[in-house]
């Protein structure tokens, strides 16, 4: 930054902080045409990261942006996830293009999403700080250090200690859950059969995941030794942790990266204040237990995108964006309860009542309707929003996808009945069954409206304004 001048600049949209989240809302935002600028206090980028799994609403998304295939050719899948010992997860029958959990490091992910943001015109600002916000009704004003940038719109993606959290005064309440949690990347003279191995045994768990590139990635904590985050980590209390939960320690001979945190469980209670939003981490963390972190930032972005498009454009109702918090924070609160529920099911340390979990999880397992449950909620697929349940991919008429179709970023309406006069806000297609049925689509994917064909025009009108659509075509 040193190069700009020290001028006030403006953007539409500023976001504060380069990770997942604030890199696939830059993406959507530059393809809509906003004007965006991306803050991140890094100079460069690492790919020392902590998230490993994408799940299958996840890559709906990506897919709804052309990038999950090719982030799935880079990972390994998981169909059948092992919680402790018994009880597993069966994620090939999820009713999704994506039935499975993919293992990829988040740096991956993240230099897809770049390569996109970029590509589409948004300018990303490494080494950028933010020192200070401060907003009035018409604009944002941002400091870094000697230079001040303004804004219409905000959005902070800034991570767990959010500077934007904290300069809106909002709180962040909630507890640690775990401390000193060990992380580490390694290479194993005898991997693991399966893709993903884990295991608890009441006082200590770990976690064995591979990066595909001949490095795994360990998480593991153990009862017995709480220290400090900054009490370094050894390759020695690593094998110790991984042979007592696994019977082996999978032949540990050399780490690139070694590091001990602490878990938190904290949901700020409210993503908007004015002119300014939060998203990601900076609105809420959880456990690591189900790997929900990264996947629920980047559906908090899908969700904000096209809402704040929308705004920015003049075509949002007043209230628009007002149902990104009302959406977003129940689902945000679900995640912190159930992957709650997993690590304090992983931290049990009675024997009798581990032997107990076993047993009434396997059993509860085995029913149908709880065992879809579980899995769409854990990989996103079964979490909707109140009158919006998430859009299945359709086949359409002529060989494409639904989701292929929302790559264009607009509402598609799939309905067996041609319509006239669409306005660029809207995608018409017809579906490949034969149906009486329309449905409308969100740019998010998730259904806006269901009924009647002969019913689609009005409800355009409703959903997108009267200047959508003119009439059905031949009516």
């Amino acid at each position: 930054m040193a190069n700009e001048s020290e001028a006030t600049v403006h953007t539409t949209v500023a976001i504060i902080g380069a990770g997942p989240t604030g890199l696939l809302l830059a993406g959507d935002l530059a393809r809509a045409g906003i004007p965006v600028t991306l803050f991140e206090r890094r100079s460069g980028t690492s790919n020392l990261t902590r998230a490993f799994g994408v799940h299958a609403r996840t890559l709906e998304l990506l897919d709804a942006r052309g990038l999950a295939d090719d982030i799935v050719a880079g990972g390994a899948r998981v169909e059948r996830l092992r919680l402790f010992d018994r009880i597993r997860l069966d994620l090939s029958r999820l009713p999704s293009r994506y039935p499975f959990l993919l293992i990829t490091p988040q740096y991956r992910v993240e230099e897809a999403l770049t390569a996109r943001a970029v590509e589409a015109g948004a300018r990303i600002e490494r080494g950028a700080g933010l020192t200070g916000l401060r907003q009035d009704g018409d604009r944002v004003t941002l400091d870094f250090g000697g230079r001040t940038v303004t804004a219409d719109w905000v959005v902070g993606t800034d991570g767990v200690r959010s500077t934007v959290r904290e300069a809106l005064g909002l709180p962040f309440p909630g507890k640690a859950v775990l401390t000193s949690i060990m992380l580490a990347d390694v290479r194993l003279a005898a991997p693991p059969e399966d893709v993903l191995a884990v295991n608890a045994v009441g006082d200590a768990f770990a976690m064995v995941a591979p990066f595909g590139d001949g490095w795994y990635r360990i998480f593991c904590w153990d009862r017995r030794h709480q220290v400090s985050d900054d009490v370094p980590v050894t390759l020695g209390e690593l094998r110790e942790v991984t042979r007592r939960v696994h019977g082996t320690d999978f032949g540990i001979t050399e780490a690139r990266w070694l590091s001990r945190f602490h878990s938190d469980e904290r949901q700020a209670p409210r993503y908007r204040a004015g002119r300014v939003f939060l998203a990601g981490d900076a609105a809420h963390v959880h456990s690591p237990a189900g790997g929900q972190g990264m996947n629920t930032g980047l559906q908090d972005a899908a969700n904000l995108s096209w809402k704040l498009a929308a705004t920015v454009r003049g075509w949002a109702p007043a209230d628009l964006l007002d149902t990104y918090e009302a959406e977003r924070h129940p689902v945000g609160r679900l995640v912190l309860r159930s992957s709650g529920a997993l690590i304090r099911m992983a931290m049990i340390s009675s024997a009798v009542a581990r032997r107990l979990r076993n047993a009434f999880g396997s059993v509860l397992l085995a029913l149908p309707p709880v065992a879809r449950r579980a899995t769409g909620v854990i990989s996103g697929v079964g979490i909707g929003y109140p009158g919006a349940p998430r859009a299945a991919d359709l086949t359409l008429r002529d060989g494409s996808r639904l989701y292929e179709a929302l790559r264009e970023g607009r509402h598609v309406l799939v309905t067996p009945r041609p319509l006239s006069g669409c306005g660029e806000r809207l995608l018409v297609a017809a579906p490949a069954a034969d149906t009486s049925e329309a449905v409308l689509v969100r740019p998010d994917g998730y259904v806006a409206w269901r009924g009647p064909a002969g019913s689609a025009a009005a409800a355009l009108s409703r959903f997108l304004g009267p200047e959508q659509v003119s009439h059905p075509a031949g009516r």
